[in-house]
């Protein structure tokens, strides 16, 4: 007998190691800073993935069939871009190498939405991806009685177009605007995005029934505000007010795109008038991008009327196009004849302190979530005209140009505002980045509440990166500079990224979509 005793618990110990075998994880994060911004958890750990799911953190050693040595390295979860319109392989890669893992068309949107999601699907996508009803598609579509199409190019070829930015829709023409959206929302978008800058001349019952509309279907709006003007009447500060007076009114969340670019030099205010309404329970919610220069479109309707200029303190020079300022004439030129080309903006010049101090003000207060508002690239053809690169070739061609927002906004908030100047503290940013834009959304999307956190059970996107040496490259005269000091990218439990090399066509990526749509 005490021989069977001995042989069986001989056999239950093989057992057991063999079972320990069986169920090593997937993937072990090894000896990094693990940093959780809910729980605040900040210490050395090692995290374990299976599947899609993180499924262990430990202060033990872990089993893995792939270790990843983070030692000096801080593990995060990833990045949640809320703002980010460059939608082809080419944009993705050169978010995901900063450790994006989640980059949703939130501002301008889109429609048709099911043929977006459609198209984005037969894709091989390194991140996740999502997106709004877009109001100015519906709009453009309504107004040139045409049917929208689901792509950059329907809203650029529209901007020789005044009727819809300008005009107040009529009974029959806001109905259709209506039904769009709402056909949308049923395809599982996730909320409306009202890209006001463009069609300031709206009316304000049609941005009621917008704010009516998103209530009803329990989503955001996400709002580009209709003006963006330092000096009163049609001021950012009444634009942003108007917002907020809608979601008092409705009950809607309502979302403020990029506050400090709308802002110019008012963010002192508008900043203010964002944290009152949050202290009184109203449902608004803001992001910002750490430049003082936008990105968009030379024809856009804040850059026309007799005072725009001084409105928004701006001449010609304050264009880029490419790698060079523009003159007087380029700027008449491209806005009477190539009015849908990309072009960049500078409102605040980062290297005056005090403009850098204004920036700061809404990038820095703990209300705002970082977003890139990431754009396009694009190149100049042999005849010199302007198009958007939508190939797959990796590095990125080098005659593309875009904003350096586009590859490089999150590291430059790891490399300036942490590291350099220290005006936020790691676990801020990293909160910032990720769990923050995760709670704006979860509400409304439940599949939200598992990113953002480094827990387990969570979803396994998580970041891996060098706190030392992580930087943004990008400059205005030369964007086409990846980002460096990011080790690894798991997005849904895959590499995107592994030794700080990109994953060339890792198929992580997963729609991320409302509740209608389930």
């Amino acid at each position: 007998m005490l021989r069977t005793r001995t042989l069986g618990a001989a056999t239950m110990v093989a057992l057991l190691l063999s079972t320990t075998a069986v169920l090593a994880n997937d993937i072990v994060i090894a000896g990094g800073r693990v940093i959780d911004p809910e729980t605040g958890l900040d210490a050395v750990r090692n995290v374990a993935i299976e599947g899609d799911k993180i499924v262990a953190i430990s202060e033990f050693p872990l089993e893995g069939d792939v270790v990843i040595d983070a030692t000096g390295h801080v593990v995060s979860p990833g990045f949640i871009d809320l703002h980010s319109h460059g939608q082809n392989i080419g944009d993705y890669r050169m978010q995901v190498i900063q450790g994006v893992t989640t980059a949703l068309e939130l501002e301008s949107g889109i429609v048709p939405v099911s043929d977006w999601y459609e198209d984005q699907a037969t894709k091989n996508l390194p991140m996740n991806y999502g997106a709004s009803a877009g109001w100015t598609h519906s709009r453009i579509a309504t107004f040139s009685d045409t049917d929208p199409l689901a792509t950059a190019a329907f809203f650029t070829d529209a901007q020789g177009r005044t009727d819809w930015k300008q005009d107040i829709a009529s009974a029959e023409q806001s109905e259709r605007i209506m039904s769009l959206l709402e056909q949308g929302l049923k395809d599982g978008a996730l909320g409306i995005g009202v890209n006001a800058g463009y069609a300031p001349g709206f009316g304000h019952k049609e941005y009621y029934a917008l704010a009516e509309l998103a209530k009803k279907y329990n989503v955001p709006t996400y709002t580009h505000v209709r003006y963006a003007s330092n000096t009163e009447p049609q001021s950012s500060f009444e634009a942003i007010q108007e917002l907020i007076s809608l979601a008092a009114i409705t009950g809607a969340h309502m979302h403020l795109c990029h506050i400090n670019s709308t802002s110019l030099s008012d963010i002192k205010a508008t900043m203010a008038l964002v944290e009152e309404a949050q202290a009184q329970g109203i449902n608004v919610t803001t992001e910002a991008y750490p430049y003082g220069a936008a990105s968009t479109v030379v024809g856009a309707a804040m850059f026309s009327g007799p005072d725009w200029r001084d409105r928004m303190d701006s001449t010609a020079n304050n264009f880029q196009l490419g790698a060079d300022r523009m003159t007087e004439d380029e700027l008449a030129d491209y806005q009477a004849n190539k009015p849908g080309t990309f072009i960049v903006w500078h409102f605040l010049d980062e290297a005056d302190p005090a403009a850098l101090s204004l920036l700061d003000v809404s990038v820095t207060n703990p209300a705002t979530a970082i977003a890139s508002d990431s754009v396009l690239w694009s190149y100049f053809d042999e005849n010199g005209n302007i198009l958007l690169y939508e190939g797959d070739e990796w590095p990125l061609p080098d005659n593309v140009f875009s904003h350096p927002r586009s590859t490089g906004a999150y590291t430059k908030i790891l490399r300036s505002y942490v590291r350099e100047r220290g005006v936020l503290s790691l676990s801020e940013a990293i909160r910032k980045m990720s769990l923050l834009p995760a709670q704006t959304l979860e509400d409304s999307v439940p599949q939200m509440r598992t990113k953002g956190r480094l827990q387990v059970g969570m979803d396994a996107d998580i970041v891996v990166f060098d706190p030392a040496t992580v930087a943004d490259l990008a400059t205005f005269e030369n964007a086409n500079q990846p980002t460096v000091g990011v080790q690894t990218v798991i997005v849904n439990g895959g590499f995107s990224v592994r030794d700080g090399e990109l994953v060339l066509d890792a198929p992580n990526g997963r729609a991320i979509r409302n509740v209608v749509a389930d």
